[in-house]
Parts: structure tokens; sequence; C-alpha cells
């Protein structure tokens, strides 16, 4: 008998035997709109009837290099979250809800029993999100990774009414800043942690716990009060200070008091250990804040009491030109201050 897929690297029963493991999880994510399961070539769904004008809202992402500390340290459950999160909280920023989702699960051998706690940890994000699991890739590509290593991506469809889309546009001076808490890192800056950490040495198990924290995911918090906001942003890589400008115009700029919330402690570990720059952690991290919901005064408290997450004003709108105040922040789409 000659050479088979199997001898090459490349194992079809495997991927078979996974896609039977992980039905239980995606048929949890199910809803009405969706015809048939996962295994075809395709999936297929109707748009949801309560849309009388509905626009699809697209997004991908993936996990970064926080998957080298999942496979180092066999941390493998949160991952999963992670990927959901970064492609759903981008999806939310245009005020949309999430609708389908879909995987791609790259590795040199596939590892059934981590490809599983990786997928259970999608579809729980899916749960979380209120979206649907529709399906994925999973590559063997042997010679190409290395050991252990695999890799993530995600994409995300999302529906939103045309007359309900957040586009910032109606951002303006006086409007209000409320930050979401973040449960850590989420999964960006992990290059530099990763960097902090090989000079620092071996972590103990609370900090490492803190940077594997998965992704918070805010569609079930912040979807409910969008008809009552003029901005949303996702605070993903770039921090702070590059993504909270995403959401107004260049003539605006958002004075952030940085005092307002209390930063996780991992974040003073990071810039500590790695004799951070406060400028540079603010446009590395979420330093806390994972998503900043800009509103009107007056909708201020209303927003404060619906939000299930822990949420707190960190600041308002300015036109250009604006006062920088010592332990503010002031940052528009060409110019950051810190004071």
């Amino acid at each position: 008998m000659g050479l088979t897929y199997r001898e090459a690297g490349v194992d079809i029963d495997a991927g078979n035997e996974l896609v039977e493991r992980i039905k239980d999880a995606a048929k949890r994510t199910h809803r009405p709109e969706l015809l048939g399961g996962i295994g075809g070539f395709a999936a297929l769904a109707s748009l949801p009837e309560k849309y009388q004008e509905p626009l699809l809202v697209t997004g991908t992402d993936g996990v970064g290099t926080k998957l080298a500390l999942a496979v180092t340290h066999n941390m493998h459950d949160g991952v999963g979250q992670d990927l959901v999160a970064m492609c759903v909280n981008d999806v939310l920023a245009v005020g949309a809800e999430a609708f389908l989702f879909l995987d791609y699960f790259a590795s040199s051998k596939l590892d059934l029993d981590v490809a599983e706690r990786v997928i259970n940890g999608i579809a729980r994000g899916c749960e979380i999100a209120g979206c649907a699991l529709v399906g994925g890739e999973t590559a063997e590509m042997p010679g190409f990774y290395q050991g252990h290593d695999y890799d993530l991506a995600g994409f995300c469809v999302g529906v939103v009414e045309r007359s309900e889309v957040v586009t910032g546009d109606s951002v303006a001076p006086e409007d209000v800043l409320i930050g979401v808490t973040s449960s850590g890192p989420h999964a960006n800056g992990f290059s530099l942690i990763r960097r902090v950490m090989a000079d620092f040495g071996p972590l103990n198990d609370d900090l490492l716990n803190q940077l594997m924290a998965p992704t918070r995911i805010y569609m079930p918090s912040v979807l409910p009060i969008v008809s009552l906001v003029t901005g949303l942003s996702h605070i993903t890589g770039g921090g702070l200070i590059e993504n909270i400008p995403r959401m107004f115009s260049s003539t605006l700029v958002a004075d952030i008091d940085l005092g307002a919330w209390v930063r996780p402690r991992i974040f003073d570990w990071i810039q500590q250990q790695g004799g951070i720059d406060e400028l540079e952690m603010l446009r590395t991290f979420n330093c806390g804040i994972g998503f900043v919901i800009a509103c009107r005064p007056e909708n201020v408290d209303q927003i404060l009491e619906q939000l299930t997450d822990d949420a707190v004003v960190i600041g308002r709108i300015e036109s250009l030109g604006a006062h920088v105040q010592k332990g503010h922040l002031v940052i528009g789409l060409a110019n950051v201050e810190l004071g």
C-alpha cells in the first residue's frame, strides 16, 4: 500500500471525531433563523424577522500571542471566549447584535482534547453573545506550526436596523464618556506581556490567572442601551489612546480622568516589571476599561442603571484645543496629551 494522508501528518478521522465531539456545544448556540446544523459545506440562515431594513455587519479577529501562554500553561478553556469576544465586541461598536459565528483552528497535529476545550469555549462565548456557532475550519498543517502550537481566527456576522446604526456622527461636546470595566488585558498586548515575563521569570498562579481571564463580552450588557448612546468604542488593540477617538470626528477630543476607575493590579505589575511609560501603557492596553460609551448628559443615570457590567463615568467629549488637567488624558484623532 502506498503513502497515506495520515502518514503525511493529516488525520481525517480525527477531524471527523472533533466534529462529533462539538456538535452538542454548537447546538446550544442554535437560533431559530438557522437552516440545518454544522458539518455541511456552508451555513444557511434567514434574517431575523424583527428587522424592517436590516444591515449585515461583519467582524473578524484572532487571539494573538495570548495563545502562546495558553499552550505553555495548558490553559485552553478561556481562549475560545477570547476569540468570540474580540469579534462580537467590534460588531457591537456600531450597535449591531451578533448573529452568526465561524471559527478557524489550525495546528501542526490535531490534539482532539485541546481542540475540544477551545471550541467548547467558543460555544460558551457564542451563548453569552447570543450568536449561533454555525461552522468553521479545522486545519492540520504538519511542518508549518511547531510542537503543540495552534492558531485561531474568528468571523462574526451581525445585524442592525439601518436607522439604528451607531456611527459616532452625533457625538458632540459635553457628551459624557462611560467606561465599562474589563476582565484584564483581554487578548491584546501579549507580545509585550510575554517580553516582560521573559525578563521577570515564572509567574505565580494569581498573576497568571489574571492575565488569562477570558475577554469580557459586552453584547448582553450594552446592546439593550444602544438607543441611548451617541458613540461606542471597543478598547481592543491600540488601547485607550487609539480606540476611543475612532468614535468621533477630528474636531473633537476625549478628556479622560485616569483616576475615575481603579486600574486592576495586573496592569501595575506589567508596567512596573517592564518599566513601561504611561503613554505606552495607554496605547497598548485597555488598562481596566474594555468598552466606552458616549452619551448625552441626561442619559447617564439611565445607562448606568441598566448596564449589567461594572461601569463608571470616565470623562467627556470636548472641542479640539481643550485644556489638559493633571491626571487626565486628552486624545483625538491627531493628538495625545497627558496631564
